[in-house]
């Protein structure tokens, strides 16, 4: 069995509360080095109190956190050599130029290569004399992708990087940096609500909702169990024994069930057992599956 000192991220028992409020409950996680972890779940669903324990800048009421096999809170200098971190909300001094704040940054870091800062800005359209302040805030989130990238991170952990990127940005993100990194082995963790991006390089995927972590599993494995169903006629009675449905509802003049233990085989057998007609079976994507496990919100 892995151990947590083998991952490059173990999260166990975390637990966060602020006052009356569990934001964190008895969370467990983990996420083998060289793989990309997925994230998800809506605004007040727990993410962001886990990712700052995750990288030591708060301490859990109970739980711990390793990153590259060191404890996130007791390590956290040295560790930040060897990660890399773009925050939801870019910030730096509005006045400063980019090029001051990558020198700056520079300073901080055993490992800088001030060349990939100036290669991807430029790929970005990003000029190295802009102000921070002057930049939208899809630029303000490419310069610290770019900071973030230029230490050759092991780990690289992301929050809610496409906020406020254009579907081009977002695009180039995704496919030609993010994908990169995952192709030449780079951990990365990343918190998102742009399923339809992360499901082509995503190797598992995490969902939090009201502070706990409700699924955790590989991509393959999830896409494969969920499919979605449309008879041509209604009603129609499906044996939950055999598939469970999560969604039922009516579609047009027919009906249509939303299953989370899809099996081609069984599927068959209940349906000669049952008599039922015509059935028309579709594989779904992230977003409609993770859609559907919230019961609908989105």
């Amino acid at each position: 069995m892995t151990s947590m000192t083998d991952n490059a991220i173990g999260i166990c028992d975390l637990t966060v509360r602020y006052g009356r409020t569990l934001a964190v409950d008895q969370v467990s996680l983990s996420v083998a080095k060289g793989s990309v972890y997925a994230l998800v779940g809506r605004n007040g669903a727990g993410k962001s109190s886990l990712v700052r324990c995750l990288l030591g800048e708060q301490k859990p009421e109970h739980g711990t956190s390793m990153l590259l096999g060191e404890d996130a809170w007791s390590h956290r200098a040295a560790l930040m050599q060897r990660i890399g971190i773009v925050t939801e909300e870019a910030d730096a001094p509005p006045e400063m130029k980019v090029s001051s704040i990558a020198r700056f940054c520079s300073r901080l870091y055993d490992r800088w290569d001030q060349g990939s800062v100036e290669t991807r800005l430029q790929t970005f359209g990003v000029p190295m004399s802009s102000r921070f302040g002057s930049l939208s805030k899809g630029q303000k989130k490419q310069v610290s992708l770019a900071l973030a990238l230029a230490n050759s991170p092991e780990l690289l952990v992301l929050d809610d990087p496409t906020l406020g990127l254009d579907v081009v940005a977002r695009r180039s993100l995704f496919e030609e940096v993010i994908g990169d990194l995952a192709d030449r082995g780079t951990t990365i963790f990343i918190t998102t609500h742009d399923l339809s991006g992360v499901e082509t390089f995503a190797d598992r995927v995490g969902m939090m909702e009201n502070g706990r972590l409700v699924l955790d599993e590989e991509v393959d494995a999830l896409k494969s169990r969920f499919r979605r169903i449309r008879f041509a006629t209604q009603p129609v009675a499906i044996d939950t024994a055999v598939l469970r449905t999560t969604v039922m509802r009516s579609w047009g003049a027919g009906a249509e069930a939303i299953v989370s233990n899809y099996d081609d085989l069984a599927f068959e057998r209940m349906r000669s057992a049952s008599n039922i007609g015509a059935a028309e079976v579709e594989a779904m994507s992230l977003e409609e599956i993770f859609i559907a496990i919230s019961g609908g919100k989105s």
